[in-house]
């Protein structure tokens, strides 16, 4: 059985898996933790035991397979502790690389067994219910799961972030969103979302930044910007309800402050608009911004820390803004698109907007850009062909995670990060 089920039994004849995760040897006993997927255990085995010898020699992250009764002990990390009858040693291991050194090159090096802690299997799990949450929020409102091609012809986020790839004797790009593609689903199928990964060339070392990371993204018909918004609020409730839900013992793991996360779930979104944000900033915190500049991380950190909820920020300057985020026609030095900003300076968690249905407009945009129009003539097929108004949005899945989990850094926030620095293991 797993130890977590152990543990539901109580008292009695158990038989555990799993690794030894800590180990403490006296004149007469061996203590062992073991740890599976699901918790750890404390496991006490008598010098009188025929299992003494073999609990003496095992390596931290052994494997080993233990038969003995469960009992209370207050003092055990899990509140309960195994004394051992037997002890069989699936594999004996070598001393364990990760024991003093802690430094942060060394567990990036090693990440491949850093995975193993407990802090980072906490993360891994939180990671899981918030991309499973994602999922059931819009399969519960009737969305359908779709797959975007990673290798794509055409940037959609501006072509200095690009990631290029030699495709036999044409060059191709790593995907930078699923969105160009979601756009003509969406004619079919009208509701979408997409989980994928996704690439951005960005000369950035900061703990914010990779160069490969998820973005669980979402696309749908008759939709506009302001239906966006309640549905945004209604999924980060939803994902946030979830993790409070189902990883109580992850995030005391990690001692995450819950206190920060609650909020999240009872109260209203702040919504503002970039202009509105910049009066703020200046009135709240003394910053003179540039109107028509974007929010640098400063910006978005002054901001956040003024709510214990996320702002949603829209209408941003049109001018720097893709291609496929339209002008408000009310006021058309601005746009109808969106940022998330998250609480305790996390930043940016998600992006979206209506998109654009003129493809004169768009046309000019990309040309401006440098871009080849000619290249997102399939794109503007969606446009020609029974267009209908329509928005979308793609939420950063680590940087959710590493919000929601109180993290330093968003490399922990992914099992295996890519950064400009690092690409192995």
């Amino acid at each position: 059985m797993d130890i977590q089920k152990a543990l539901d039994k109580g008292k009695g004849k158990v038989s555990i898996k799993g690794w030894v995760y800590r180990k403490r040897k006296q004149s007469n006993q061996v203590f062992l933790i073991i740890r599976d997927a699901n918790n750890v255990i404390q496991c006490v085995i008598e010098k009188e035991s025929k299992a003494f010898e073999d609990a003496t020699k095992v390596f931290i992250e052994s494997s080993i397979e233990i038969e003995g009764d469960i009992q209370k002990e207050p003092r055990a990390p899990s509140g309960y502790e195994i004394k051992v009858k037997s002890l069989n040693i699936v594999h004996l291991g070598e001393p364990y690389k990760i024991a003093k050194d802690f430094s942060v090159e060394f567990l990036a090096d090693n990440r491949h067994l850093w995975l193993r802690s407990r802090k980072m299997t906490s993360i891994m799990k939180i990671r899981h219910t918030i991309l499973s949450a994602f999922r059931e929020h819009y399969t519960n409102k009737g969305y359908y799961e779709f797959t975007a091609p990673v290798l794509q012809p055409t940037q959609c986020e501006g072509g200095s972030t690009l990631f290029e790839v030699k495709y036999y004797k044409d060059q191709m790009f790593l995907s930078q969103s699923a969105q160009l593609y979601s756009e003509a689903f969406i004619m079919g199928l009208e509701k979408m979302f997409v989980i994928g990964p996704t690439f951005r060339a960005e000369k950035s070392k900061t703990s914010r930044h990779l160069c490969e990371f998820w973005m669980a993204e979402m696309e749908a018909a008759w939709m506009d910007l302001d239906q966006m918004q309640d549905d945004i609020e209604e999924l980060l409730k939803h994902i946030v309800k979830k993790v409070l839900q189902d990883n109580k013992a992850e995030l005391e793991i990690l001692k995450r402050d819950i206190s920060k996360l609650e909020p999240i779930v009872k109260k209203k979104f702040k919504r503002m608009t970039y202009t509105e944000v910049l009066d703020f900033l200046k009135k709240k915190e003394n910053m003179e911004v540039p109107w028509g500049k974007d929010l640098r991380t400063v910006e978005e950190d002054n901001l956040s820390k003024n709510f214990d909820v996320p702002v949603i920020v829209t209408k941003y300057p049109k001018e720097i803004m893709a291609f496929y985020k339209p002008e408000d026609p009310k006021e058309k030095k601005v746009a109808l698109c969106l940022d998330v900003i998250a609480p305790e300076g996390y930043g940016e968690i998600i992006g979206g907007s209506q998109r654009d249905l003129d493809v004169k407009a768009m046309t000019k945009f990309l040309k401006a850009e440098g871009e080849d129009p000619k290249n997102y003539e399939w794109y503007f097929d969606s446009r020609k062909y029974g267009s209908v108004p329509h928005s979308g949005h793609g939420m950063g899945v680590e940087r959710v995670i590493s919000w929601i989990c109180g993290l330093d850094n968003i490399k922990d926030a992914i099992p295996f990060p890519r950064t400009m620095e690092r690409f192995k293991p």
